[in-house]
């Protein structure tokens, strides 16, 4: 049973090293490696080979765990995944707008729970698999209840999924799609936590300027202090992710590009 959940992992580092090498390779839309994963956290010449070493070390521990035993390739899966979960914490911390790059493009989306919660389930079934007696690839040849059961909850936890499904009804990147009515998303802004949070600070239930940049829709109301309060909603995923930030009014003349500080 310990190793039931090997193949799963080997599948998955796998899928991530061919998915980052994939988007280094097609280079993707202008900027787009700085939105995505460990390439967020290094200046600009350093994204891709970020994401190649990162995509390394994957293979690396794949190979690892599919041809031996050796503590070595278990522990660093387990640390890799651990380390994953710090990076996509201050991800989500320092750079809200970025998404995971665990897919490489396709993992474009704001860094949510799920994305998280992913890495750390990722982590625990490193741990168990540590003890696992056979390699990965007899655990292959072994597939257990278990083994579908952790399929059953990565998918759960995983939004590329629908990423993938939307491109596939409408072959384009969340950029360049057509996004919900302007209504819509208000709608789903007003049922966030993050509106709930600062619904009472604000003069006004209705936006005085709403504007669209990539996959963002930006609505802009203000506090009792006069201070513009932008809350920004996120254009793909049934549960989008919303980010707030406040400008000051001394600086509000003209509102500056948009500095996320809350979740």
């Amino acid at each position: 049973m310990l190793e039931s959940q090997v193949p799963l992992l080997i599948v998955l580092l796998c899928m991530g090293t061919v998915a980052k090498v994939i988007t280094v390779r097609s280079g993707g839309e202008p900027g787009a490696l700085a939105r995505l994963g460990p390439a967020v956290l290094v200046p600009g010449r350093m994204q891709v080979p970020a994401l190649l070493v990162c995509a390394g070390g994957e293979v690396v521990l794949a190979a690892g765990l599919l041809l031996t035993t050796h503590p070595f390739f278990r522990w660093g899966t387990v640390a890799f995944f651990a380390l994953s979960t710090y990076v996509l914490l201050e991800l989500r911390r320092r750079r809200p707008d970025a998404g995971c790059g665990c897919f490489g493009e396709v993992s474009s989306a704001p860094v949510g729970l799920r994305s998280i919660g992913r890495t750390v389930t990722l982590t625990g079934m490193a741990g168990v698999s540590v003890w696992a007696p056979v390699a990965g690839w007899q655990a292959f040849t072994q597939p257990s209840w278990l083994t579908a059961a952790g399929v059953a909850v990565l998918a759960a936890l995983s939004p590329e999924i629908e990423e993938l499904i939307d491109r596939v009804r409408y072959r384009a990147p969340c950029e360049q799609r057509r996004g919900p009515a302007e209504s819509v998303t208000l709608s789903r802004l007003r049922s966030s936590g993050t509106w709930r949070a600062h619904q009472g600070e604000l003069t006004s239930a209705e936006p005085y300027d709403s504007w669209r940049e990539l996959c963002w829709r930006f609505f802009a109301f203000r506090n009792r202090d006069q201070d513009d309060v932008v809350f920004a909603v996120y254009l793909s995923g049934r549960r989008p992710a919303v980010r707030m930030a406040v400008v000051s009014g001394e600086d509000s003349g003209s509102l500056p590009e948009y500095t996320p500080v809350s979740a």
